[in-house]
């Protein structure tokens, strides 16, 4: 049954909401309080190890807190999840953070099709992980848009986006906050643009250039490994880029008295790019070191200078107090385990 609407409000339209991660949840919110109805949520099965708790799914949360309907289909191009949207009857499907692409026969279930909202400016960062990648990268500016979906990922034509500066210091985590709270504004105007009356029929928005796509693929905790031949810039991003997770991470390869020992697995929370190396010096060399931080050769002939760190086992301290004690000198790697 249609719900009731309240006096002189206009009529809204039937929506089925898709997403799981926590980027979702402002635009979701903003949805509920708005004039359009949300029928149901449709997000991912929750997954769990063997013994341990299901991972947090904050739309999830949400959705049941708001009375919403959840459905989490193991694969939505499926015919069983088909016939289940297909019942819904939605006008318009809004997508985030979801993690499956639609095939046509999904996205023809509603009459308006499906609209995405991305971390990123589009096409720049297509994938899973745009605002990692966009820090990663080195980008200066980044942003969050709204597009008309396509089967093809990230492909859609860009209804609606808005841009803004990359903090110097601002983590991932900081970054995918702010972007998430463009969300609701975005959304809102997206929709309101696809079902504008008398518009053109087809997609809705400017179509993306090919020759300006990037990609932006899902982290994995290999990601977090750091390659000391890559630039001491790309380098001194990571701890930013990958906060909270996969987080970059390194291990100590002592020498002298510690020689022969397992190396040390460090997390690096602080890192700041230093001057040029020796000449000749070895990638993942250390080339000085005081309380102040410890210098390491990068793939360019420049460094970085560890500031902060996490050893295995331990909490976050600063690289004055992970040194005390400890018989580490120059000429000690830093590289995989």
């Amino acid at each position: 049954m249609e719900p009731a609407h309240e006096p002189g409000k206009v009529a809204g339209l039937r929506i089925v909401v898709m997403g799981t991660g926590p980027f979702a949840v402002p635009m979701f919110r903003a949805l509920l309080a708005s004039r359009h109805h949300v029928l149901a949520l449709v997000t991912r099965p929750d997954k769990a190890a063997p013994g341990r708790r299901a991972s947090v799914n904050p739309m999830r949360e949400a959705a049941e807190a708001a009375g919403v309907a959840v459905t989490a289909p193991q694969r939505i191009n499926d015919p069983a999840a088909i016939d289940e949207l297909v019942a819904l009857a939605p006008d318009l499907f809004v997508v985030c953070d979801y993690g499956q692409i639609l095939v046509p026969a999904v996205l023809e279930v509603a009459p308006l099709g499906g609209i995405n909202l991305h971390g990123s400016l589009l096409p720049r960062h297509r994938g899973a992980a745009p605002v990692q990648w966009a820090i990663l990268a080195g980008d200066e500016v980044t942003g969050a848009c709204c597009i008309h979906m396509t089967p093809q990922l990230d492909g859609g034509s860009v209804i609606v986006a808005r841009s803004t500066p990359i903090g110097a210091t601002e983590t991932a985590a900081q970054l995918e906050a702010r972007l998430a709270a463009f969300g609701p504004e975005l959304v809102l105007e997206a929709i309101q643009r696809v079902d504008a009356p008398h518009r053109p029929a087809g997609a809705v928005g400017i179509h993306q250039d090919p020759a300006l796509v990037t990609k932006a693929p899902r982290l994995s905790k290999a990601d977090g490994i750091v390659d000391w031949n890559l630039a001491a810039a790309r380098i001194a991003r990571m701890p930013r880029g990958l906060d909270p997770w996969p987080r970059a991470t390194t291990f100590l390869h002592a020498a002298g008295a510690e020689a022969g020992a397992a190396p040390t697995r460090l997390v690096l929370e602080e890192v700041v790019e230093g001057p040029a190396a020796p000449p000749g010096t070895l990638a993942g060399s250390i080339v000085s070191l005081d309380d102040s931080g410890v210098a390491v050769a990068c793939g360019d002939g420049g460094t970085v200078i560890i500031r902060r760190v996490v050893p295995e086992g331990r909490r976050s301290m600063a690289v004055g107090e992970f040194l005390r004690g400890r018989f580490l000198g120059v000429g000690a790697q830093m590289g995989r385990g």
